[in-house]
């Protein structure tokens, strides 16, 4: 993981707007906790995980750490996204967030890199900010060799069909609240971040990549773990790119 200068770092953001963070969790018992913890304390107002239908006490270990728990049973990593997007558009204008941070919950991502993120966004420079984990710092072994050729192929076609310069489609990003009320996001399932990018990319929405550190997750991915989920997360990645096309 890349080293945050000193706390002096930090100070930049005491007049911060209101920031939340999203994490879908679909049986993260053993790392929820752990996300949560690392993210920097004082920087963000509420920490939402939403509990996408697991059989495990990952809600419960969620809310014993300090965050606000959801719950959204129809499976999949759009329709938690979705969930906690609705809890957030629901408040009161005073309380409700300017900027959405999306965060994984098996500890795969470096919450503490946070501030990286949300600095292009606090300079006015950016409405959206990727997490690049081709750009960064990648534990061997992190990330399978489907993915990586998964990340390559998607983000080379939004870059011919498109015209965006992404140069990965990490979990792990920020955006304005209102830019993603304008973005109308739909994808329930596999197809989420690249919808968010693409859609970005159309609308001419201005964003930027920042790079991000990536370790190895904590338990077994649903999705890169099998050949199944490998499939039909590539199937609906490619698909999503021309479907907004």
């Amino acid at each position: 993981m890349r080293q945050i200068a000193s706390d002096n770092y930090f100070q930049q953001f005491c007049a911060m707007p209101l920031i939340h963070v999203i994490i879908p969790a679909y049986n993260e018992e053993k790392s929820i906790a752990h996300v949560i913890a690392a993210i920097p304390a004082g920087l963000v107002q509420e920490v939402i995980v939403v509990n996408n239908n697991s059989s495990d006490q990952t809600a419960a270990v969620a809310s014993a750490a300090g965050a606000t728990v959801l719950d959204a049973p129809i499976p999949g990593y759009g329709n938690a996204c979705l969930t906690g997007i609705a809890y957030a558009a629901a408040k009161p204008v005073p309380t409700r967030p300017d900027i959405i941070v999306f965060l994984d919950g098996d500890f795969s991502d470096f919450p503490e890199e946070m501030p990286y993120l949300l600095q292009p966004i606090l300079a006015g420079q950016a409405d959206m900010v990727i997490g690049s984990r081709a750009l960064g710092q990648r534990e061997s072994g992190s990330m399978m060799p489907q993915q990586i050729f998964g990340n390559w192929l998607a983000t080379t076609l939004l870059r011919w069909l498109y015209g965006a310069s992404f140069t990965d489609l990490g979990p792990f990003r920020a955006i304005r609240f209102s830019t993603l009320q304008q973005l109308g996001m739909r994808d329930r399932n596999y197809g989420w971040t690249v919808e968010m990018q693409a859609k970005a990319a159309k609308q001419k929405i201005r964003y930027a990549e920042v790079p991000v550190s990536y370790r190895r997750r904590i338990g077994v991915s649903k999705v890169s773990g099998t050949v199944k989920g490998s499939v039909m997360a590539g199937y609906k990645i490619i698909l999503t790119i021309f479907k907004y096309l």
